[in-house]
């Protein structure tokens, strides 16, 4: 009997989120196997810079088989370490600096794997009127829309507010919170405790924060999705 695909896994996930709203997914990280680290793989930019361990992508992927095997291995056991994240500054137009950060490639993929199981839990969650880092939406999209309900509902006044620095600031007692209204599965959330207290090296210094997400990691947008509709949209 064949194994069923990453997109029927993640195909199931997501009609069993939409069928049963306040069903708590416990048991989601035995799905990530080596065929679905390798999914995850294909879906990682290949042109970003390497992180701590200075490894490409390009070199990851000489040993692509043996690497994904010995990663998946170190998950299953719970030996799985997430490094530090680099964290650069660059420069703006306004003279201001915004950090950039630069996870290793490795550490990529397992965020990727874990963003995509979320993902098919929480698309189904998320409202229509919530644009920011989704996949098939954008900006422009988000301004369309705007100007629709202008017109339909006969809008006079629009409040605009700036979360300044959300990624930096997110509270991680909340978040576990938060994400555990939906996925319990204790392996997932080790992983993003994991995640979130890995650190940043800076200038040769490395910095712990009791706040924020990954800088530059694949699962942040997503954490501050989830984060942001309990707070803001639920």
């Amino acid at each position: 009997m064949r194994s069923p695909t990453v997109s029927t896994k993640l195909q199931r996930i997501a009609s069993q989120a939409a069928d049963d709203p306040q069903l708590v997914f416990t048991t989601l990280a035995h799905l990530i196997d080596v065929e679905f680290l390798r999914q995850a793989f294909r879906r990682i930019r290949k042109s970003s810079s390497p992180g701590l361990d200075k490894v490409t992508a390009r070199q990851y992927g000489e040993d692509l088989e043996e690497n994904l095997v010995d990663l998946h291995e170190r998950m299953r056991s719970g030996l799985y370490k997430a490094p530090p994240v680099v964290r650069v500054w660059l420069e703006k137009e306004d003279g201001k600096r915004r950090p950039i950060g630069k996870p290793t490639f490795e550490d990529k993929i397992v965020q990727r794997a874990v963003e995509m199981l979320l993902s098919a839990i929480y698309e189904q969650m998320f409202y229509d009127f919530s644009h920011g880092f989704r996949q098939g939406r954008s900006q422009h999209r988000a301004l369309h829309e705007l100007d629709k309900q202008l017109w339909q509902l006969n809008i006079g006044w629009i409040v605009n507010a700036d979360i300044t620095g959300l990624f930096d600031n997110l509270d991680h007692g909340h978040l576990r919170r938060f994400i555990r209204k939906r996925v319990n599965d204790g392996s997932i959330i080790r992983l993003i405790g994991k995640w979130l207290n890995a650190g940043v090296m800076e200038e040769g210094k490395l910095k712990y924060y009791e706040t924020g997400t990954p800088q530059g990691g694949v699962i942040s947008p997503l954490l501050s999705n989830i984060f942001l509709h309990y707070v803001l949209d639920d």
